[in-house]
């Protein structure tokens, strides 16, 4: 367990002197948007929290940004109506209309 890394090292020096070595987890990184990769507002990175703490509820919550959501419900509208083509989507975006129009 102490040969991994999954567990941060911290080098500690107790009362007496000695440098001794302290394991403990990493701190969890904040999640981004999988579209644009900036971070989500609203989430905080913690492992002890509840479902309804680890994201939005809205559509796409705790995956897209607001602004990538609004995008991809923009053009699934498009799509369904047929002013746009799902070819001219960009391939990020696509998997996510797809969904929509599967709803």
């Amino acid at each position: 367990m102490q040969r991994s890394r999954s567990l941060r090292r911290m080098d500690r020096v107790t009362p007496k002197g000695r440098h001794v070595l302290h394991y403990e987890r990493k701190k969890n990184s904040l999640p981004h948007c999988a579209i644009c990769s900036k971070e989500l507002n609203g989430i905080k990175a913690s492992r002890s929290k509840g479902r309804s703490l680890r994201k939005n509820s809205r559509i796409f919550g705790g995956v897209l940004c607001a602004n990538c959501a609004s995008q991809v419900i923009k053009s699934a509208s498009r799509v369904e109506n047929g002013e746009m083509k799902l070819n001219d989507i960009s391939i990020r975006q696509r998997t996510y209309i797809l969904q929509m129009i599967s709803h």
